[in-house]
């Protein structure tokens, strides 16, 4: 299908369907579907009363059958910054598919199918972006790939085919072992989610802030809330920061000491931004050096970041919210939620069971009453902030001694060596391949070095590490440039031992002209013009005269080709360019030969061969010296070939 007819997704933002794999014609679908709605989000309702989204939380909800694709459940979240909002999506479609057999997902975001992204390099070849729309479904937990039919087995589409969905989920359906991904992409998926249920609490940060009491009084019944906040600050603009002058919501004179729960992308982005307050907003810093300079720092960036949400809104009204059990709803989630062992056996009207219905009560209001609540963050911050009792700000200062102590931030620096293993975990072990290819090299170079045994030992060895650095660079770029490269591009040194196909030019023109016809039938005689047919026997005449005289002919254009070559050499010799350039002999160039090189009769010294080795390693270094240490295209190209040249260390 072509690519450009395809729906685009939003940057950004993940979208997920849950289908149907048997339909029951009995009963109503519609009906089915909304009942399963209630089901999935009290089974998943654990996971997700705690967790701090991004920009959107997870969300489901009923759609009719519409343009070819049936009535299903689903809904779309826009994930931000955060990558682990989607990956936590995934884990959740993977919960819900394995406990309920009769739905099969398909998830997909602005990338397509990302999914495969992970398994990218235990694809079977027939699967690219073009071939894999309506076949990538999470069924029963695991991955399912809808084959193509083969001599083994015919069940499948073909992969000019685009199944509907009706097609694959009823594929899917009769034919489970089949559709089932291999094991090796199902291990990598696996690999990617496997930190999960753990990763949702050690995604989690907390630290110490000094906000406002409103701010306490709101986070501790909606924790969640923290996230837009943090945007507003994050994505502020000079006219946000006009409602931060004198701040009328949250006044700076009612800052107590609390804790905060981020996330750690809501943290860092927080943390490591730059930002001095007004001077008239009242939020003053200490000196750095203060042990607690970072709360106070963190409080008033949160801070800017909830009167931003609340400058964009109006007041609420007076008239208070109908309680979430008036919701007809309500009753049925509350049912499933306790069918699931929601609660973990905490008695009813105990303080725990009133924190767990409280979270409930949020989770609900956000997910399966989203449609009748259109209050913005601000919005709600407010009515918060108007239906909160009224605090004691003394009462709130003692408890500051009590705060339970808060996360390190160590997961913050990175150090190069971290780095370099998390890329080469990322790229499966290539690397260890580009050291293979440099032993080689290393033996090579030790049976030069066995020559110079009148030097020092240590100024030696610095020399045999310092010449296998350079021979390593040599090699890897001939070897890189003497490479059959196949259709798709350049093939990097590891793709070549293994190579998928041999492919022979020679046989391959042959192969065309077998196809297209003879060499010697180029043209039909009605294409030719009357003139060319009077000219045929002159033509003829002429190659007879000329084929004698070829082996002579060859000669000259060689000797004449010989000669412009040797010409260009001479005057090159004389310019930068030429100055530039290492000859195979040792002498330094001189543009003022001796008489000795000028021979007997004063001719101009003979231009010696390049030694492409050391100008091709000249180059390159070079280049990674002006490169400073930063990317750029030789460091890219020497680690693409397996070869790491270490820091340089001569300043000149």
């Amino acid at each position: 299908m072509d690519a450009l007819q395809r729906r685009v997704n939003q940057e950004d933002m993940v979208q997920y369907k849950l289908f149907l794999v048997q339909r029951d014609c009995s009963q109503n679908t519609e009906e089915s579907l909304k009942q399963l709605v209630e089901e999935v989000l009290a089974k998943v309702a654990p996971f997700l009363v705690q967790y701090i989204w991004q920009h959107q939380p997870f969300n489901l909800k009923f759609f009719p059958e519409k343009g070819g694709v049936p009535a299903h459940i689903g809904g779309s979240t826009q994930f931000g910054d955060n990558i682990e909002d989607e990956w936590f999506i995934v884990y959740l479609l993977k919960i819900i598919t394995e406990a309920f057999p009769q739905l099969a997902a398909r998830v997909e975001d602005n990338d397509g199918e990302f999914l495969l992204i992970e398994a990218a390099d235990y694809l079977p070849k027939w699967l690219n972006p073009d071939t894999s729309e309506n076949r990538i479904f999470l069924y029963r937990g695991e991955l399912h790939i809808l084959p193509c039919p083969s001599k083994l087995s015919p069940v499948g589409f073909s992969n000019d085919v685009v199944p509907s969905v009706e097609q694959a989920v009823a594929l899917l359906s009769t034919h489970p072992d089949a559709c089932h991904a291999g094991p090796k992409i199902c291990s990598a998926l696996k690999k990617r989610l496997e930190e999960y249920p753990e990763k949702i609490k050690t995604s989690l940060h907390r630290a110490h802030c000094f906000i406002p009491a409103g701010i306490a009084c709101v986070l501790e019944q909606r924790p969640d809330l923290v996230a837009p906040a943090v945007s507003a600050f994050y994505l502020r603009d000079p006219v946000d920061l006009q409602a931060c002058r004198n701040f009328k919501t949250f006044p700076s004179d009612t800052r107590v000491l609390t804790v905060v729960t981020f996330t750690r992308c809501l943290y860092a982005q927080l943390q490591q931004q730059q930002f001095t307050p007004d001077r008239r907003s009242g939020f003053t810093l200490p000196p750095r050096s203060h042990p607690q300079y970072k709360a106070h720092e963190l409080g008033m960036k949160l801070a800017h970041g909830f009167e931003i949400l609340c400058s964009k809104c109006r007041l609420p009204s007076s008239e208070p919210d109908a309680p979430v059990s008036c919701n007809p709803q309500w009753k049925g989630f509350m049912n499933s939620l306790k069918k699931n062992d929601y609660f973990r056996g905490e008695l009813e009207n105990s303080a725990r069971y009133k924190e767990l219905q409280r979270s409930a009560e949020n989770f609900f209001k956000q997910t399966a009453a989203s449609k009748s609540s259109t209050l913005s963050p601000g919005e709600e911050v407010l009515q918060l902030l108007h239906s909160c009792p009224p605090f004691n700000l003394e009462e709130l200062k003692k408890q500051e001694s009590q705060l339970p102590q808060e996360d390190s931030d160590s997961w913050l620096d990175i150090t190069a060596q971290d780095l370099e293993r998390l890329l080469q975990e990322r790229s499966g072990g290539r690397a260890d391949v580009g050291s293979q290819n440099s032993s080689s090299t290393k033996q090579m170079q030790h049976a030069r070095n066995a020559e110079q045994k009148e030097k020092e030992a240590e100024d030696n060895k610095e020399e045999e590490e310092a010449a296998y650095s350079l021979v390593a660079v040599s090699h890897g770029m001939k070897n890189f440039l003497n490479a059959m490269s196949s259709h798709e591009g350049a093939e990097l040194p590891w793709s070549c031992a293994t190579q998928p196909f041999s492919f022979d030019p020679d046989s391959m023109a042959n192969a065309l002209d077998r196809l297209l016809g003879s060499k010697d039938e180029e043209l039909d005689s009605d294409d030719l013009d009357d003139d060319d047919a009077d000219d045929d026997d002159d033509d003829n005449e002429k190659e007879e005269a000329s084929s004698s005289h070829t082996g002579m002919n060859g000669n000259e254009t060689l000797d004449s080709l010989k000669q412009y070559m040797d010409q260009m050499d001479e005057e090159l010799m004389g310019t930068n360019v030429g100055q530039s350039f290492n000859q195979t002999n040792n002498r330094p160039h001189s543009s003022h030969p001796s008489a000795e090189d000028r021979g007997e009769e004063g001719t101009e010294e003979e231009i010696q061969p390049l030694d492409v080795d050391i100008n091709l390693v000249t180059n390159l270094l070079e280049s990674l010296s002006s490169q400073a240490g930063l990317a750029g295209p030789a460091s890219n190209l020497l680690q693409s070939l397996g070869i790491h040249l270490p820091p340089n260390s001569d300043p000149s």
